[in-house]
């Protein structure tokens, strides 16, 4: 029987909203974003140890290469690269892990988190992850809960009740508007839901098959028709079967096994170039500056470049990036418009810049 818990690195994420540093040859779970170590390699380094696995991958197809050579550079070799025809949202992809982690044993533990986001805190998650572990042996679903920082309107929000450590969900709530937010952020029983999610491989996925058969049914079929060779695991095309859903509305709004674990590890999503300013090592003006930038009578503005000489004078809340021949220009405060930038081009003809 397994003992160690198997960790699945889900990076299927584009991070559109962080172009053009993020980009679909290698989005931003590849990139270093003020670290030593780029996302997905600070992922997998928070889930090493005794009480762990060597980790699941879950990525597209062109990334599988990326993966193995960025956490090989940090002394971790997968045990698996589960690869993607195409991207299906969460709730395949995490289902098809489910499914790979059963056949190695339907008992084994497994904590599926996003590649993509920072943790300041590791010591605090694994208390919170061995918090969970009886509650998840016993057969639920046991979320890791994210202590707000402030009332967020980008996040969903997961209210417990009941007592103790693990507590049952009563109800999810997706991005609330702001006055909601305060509500929520001032109660003690609403935690952030930032995807994170400890479970038995065999009791999750006879869930998965009990509330979203079809998601399911294609999910395992493309994990057992798939091609295999070392560590690649390439699902079959009967995952593009499964419907493109999260894994919360497929599966976590209609369970009653859901459990919730709080965790305060100082979780940041980085999702948008404004939230990385946020994160940032800043000048005595608010500056966050990375290469070659000059900035003059500037305040609370981000820029990076790759090469070229940047010279900001005389402005304030600005993103300026230049990557591999791009250069970006907006507003700090702005992500949705990164993301409409990014669609303009596509609609352009110019999905060769993303």
């Amino acid at each position: 029987m397994t003992t160690k818990i198997i960790p699945v690195l889900m990076s299927g994420g584009a991070g559109t909203r962080l172009w053009p540093l993020s980009r679909t040859g290698r989005p931003k779970q590849f990139h270093r974003l003020g670290g030593e170590h780029s996302l997905i390699q600070d992922t997998a380094l928070r889930l090493t140890g005794a009480g762990f696995a060597a980790p699941v991958v879950v990525c597209a197809a062109a990334h599988a290469d990326l993966a193995r050579e960025q956490l090989q550079a940090v002394g971790i070799t997968p045990q698996a690269l589960i690869t993607e025809p195409a991207p299906r949202n969460t709730a395949p992809a995490s289902v098809a892990a489910a499914a790979f982690g059963a056949q190695i044993d339907p008992q084994a533990l497994m904590v599926l988190m996003h590649a993509d986001n920072l943790v300041a805190d590791v010591a605090a998650l694994h208390g919170a992850i061995e918090a969970g572990r009886a509650a998840a042996e016993a057969g639920e679903i046991v979320l890791l809960g994210l202590k707000p920082t402030g009332p967020s309107t980008l996040y969903g929000y997961i209210q417990a009740k009941g007592d103790g450590a693990v507590r049952k969900v009563a109800r999810f709530v997706e991005k609330p508007d702001l006055a909601t937010a305060q509500q929520f952020v001032a109660d003690p029983n609403f935690t952030w839901n930032g995807g994170m999610f400890l479970f038995k491989a065999g009791a999750f996925l006879d869930e998965a098959r009990r509330l979203a058969p079809e998601v399911t049914a294609a999910a395992q079929a493309a994990v057992e028709g798939a091609a295999r060779a070392g560590d690649l695991v390439a699902l079959s095309p009967a995952f593009l079967e499964a419907p493109s859903i999260a894994i919360d509305v497929a599966v976590m709004e209609k369970t009653d096994r859901a459990s919730v674990v709080e965790a305060d590890i100082g979780w940041a999503d980085v999702g948008n170039w404004g939230a990385l300013w946020e994160l940032s090592d800043k000048t005595g003006r608010g500056d966050a500056l990375e290469g070659e930038v000059v900035a003059v009578e500037t305040k609370d503005c981000l820029a990076r470049t790759d090469g070229p000489v940047v010279v900001l004078a005389g402005v304030e809340d600005l993103v300026v990036v230049v990557e591999d021949g791009v250069v970006l220009v907006t507003r700090r405060d702005a992500p949705a418009a990164v993301r409409a930038g990014v669609e303009a081009l596509k609609a352009g003809g110019r999905g060769d810049l993303l």
